[in-house]
């Protein structure tokens, strides 16, 4: 349930109420907005508890049920969209952002040469994958560590944020003291060993929806990294598994909006991991920033046909160029801007 207090509520109001829900075993998470506090609480059994022991605490405004599975990530918990601060870019405001590098981190060379171009192109977030999940074990598998520090070092030499995916819960506090946002791919978006890892960190989170996981679903998932403590996590939708074969995946763009509906968290869009091919990327790319789309997370790669993972998915660096001009035009449309 959700107890909204007063304006101007003072925190031995705020204690109170902590402590009546601790009492019956339930657990809080608060957010403090700019002019009321809200108090989230949480457990599996808070339906058994009528709401009216908390409506007559002093400073107590309402109190609702969050109807929901997702508690966190619903918009009754925030009611205003949150804005997740990375260095000098937001997530969530009125500036789409683009994150783009290549799919694994193959040398320095590689990605250094990636990360320029697509920052010169409009950029604001260089992405590349340290650690690869990969459906083959014969595959490779990426740098780890020695990927993770090349992408600190593109960070200290161009100046802009930098994410990367970790696999493993073990992998996280070293990635979380290199990178600025750490990654969830679609393989662990219920692995919650490494989702309260991450939440733990506090350092910004994006994850991405499981191959066959509901709207629902994801929003629960992100309800664990939240639960564990950090209030940004990024949405990321990447495409469903379906009948559909003739793309790797079916992008669900209606997700978007339902997202923005249903939740507070900043949603972007990975257009290809969706499309499989380089050639229906931009049309996908265009359809997700059209849909509401905070950001857009873009494979690209100096040489694909000689990438050592998904270069038939990956932008040359003149395609990824043309596709900003073409993102601009519709943001602008839109209200928004890159």
């Amino acid at each position: 349930m959700i107890v909204e207090m007063r304006r101007g509520a003072t925190q031995e109001q705020v204690d109170a109420v902590i402590e009546r829900a601790r009492s019956y075993g339930f657990d809080v998470q608060l957010n403090r907005g700019t002019d009321k506090i809200v108090i989230a609480i949480l457990g599996s059994d808070t339906g058994s508890v009528p709401t009216d022991v908390f409506e007559v605490l002093p400073g107590v405004f309402t109190v609702t049920r969050i109807m929901r599975p997702y508690k966190l990530a619903s918009s009754e918990f925030r009611d205003t969209p949150t804005e997740i601060q990375i260095g000098d870019v937001t997530v969530g405001g009125p500036r789409i952002v683009i994150m783009a590098g290549p799919c694994s981190i193959e040398s320095w060379e590689q990605l250094s040469s990636t990360a320029q171009h697509a920052v010169s192109a409009g950029a604001r977030i260089v992405r590349g994958g340290a650690y690869k999940p990969r459906s083959s074990p014969f595959s490779f598998q990426g740098l780890g560590e020695e990927g993770v520090a090349m992408m600190r070092r593109v960070r200290d030499e161009l100046g802009v944020p930098v994410v990367s995916e970790v696999t493993d819960a073990h992998q996280v506090e070293h990635a979380a003291q290199e990178l600025d946002i750490l990654q969830v791919g679609a393989r662990n978006m219920q692995n919650y060993t490494l989702l309260r890892a991450i939440g733990q960190t506090t350092k910004p989170c994006i994850l991405k929806r499981g191959l066959s996981a509901t709207i629902t679903e994801w929003l629960q998932a992100a309800d664990y990294v939240l639960a564990a403590g950090t209030s940004q996590v990024i949405l990321c939708e990447r495409g469903i598994r379906t009948f559909e074969d003739s793309t790797r995946f079916t992008l669900d763009v209606s997700s978007v909006p339902v997202v923005k509906r249903n939740s507070h968290l900043p949603v972007i869009v990975d257009p290809s991991h969706a499309a499989g091919h380089f050639e229906l990327v931009p049309a996908l790319a265009r359809a997700a920033i059209a849909a509401g789309a905070d950001g857009l997370l873009i494979e690209v790669h100096p040489d694909p046909p000689n990438a050592l993972s998904d270069g038939i998915q990956s932008l040359t660096f003149s395609d990824f160029a043309r596709l900003m001009g073409e993102l601009e035009m519709i943001a602008t449309a839109i209200g928004r801007s890159l």
